[in-house]
């Protein structure tokens, strides 16, 4: 069984990380799939994203990391995933979510997309806080993974 982890991951968080970590016990491959949308201004640029995902899975063993374009769901038919997993902090995220899985099944005519709740330690962390806090100053040691710390302390010169 295969499964795709769609988003922007701009940047990933330790949120991600956790889903990831659940899923990849679910499924026999997981696909990283970061979203290229040129529509959208992202704080990090995609090549980035790819890499700072990269080091910060280095650890785990059946996922692959890759970019895409277009609708989530041809992709997920392009790479022949049995199942779209998205991740839920809150239930604010539920209703979105709903939404998008349920044109997601009419548009692949059946795929089918998981929710997993984030682990509660998590719940309150979102990539748009997590850059507020940075571009503030705040200290996001334990928001995100080291990579990620490192790199957006240094893109926004703040030591």
């Amino acid at each position: 069984m295969k499964a795709l982890y769609p988003g922007s991951f701009d940047p990933i968080t330790n949120g991600h990380i956790d889903v990831i970590e659940r899923i990849t016990c679910l499924f026999n491959e997981v696909i990283i799939a970061v979203l290229n949308n040129n529509d959208k201004s992202n704080l990090i640029p995609l090549e980035d994203r790819l890499k700072l995902i990269k080091e910060s899975t280095g650890n785990i063993k059946n996922i692959s990391i890759e970019s895409f374009t277009g609708l989530t769901v041809e992709y997920a038919k392009k790479r022949g995933a049995n199942a779209i997993v998205r991740g839920l902090r809150a239930p604010s995220d539920f209703e979105y979510e709903l939404e998008m899985s349920q044109i997601n099944y009419f548009l692949s005519k059946g795929l089918e997309t998981l929710f997993i709740m984030t682990n509660p330690k998590y719940s309150f962390i979102r990539s748009s806080r997590v850059k507020e806090v940075v571009n503030l100053g705040g200290d996001i040691t334990d928001l995100v993974p080291k990579p990620v710390h490192k790199y957006l302390y240094q893109k926004m010169g703040i030591k």
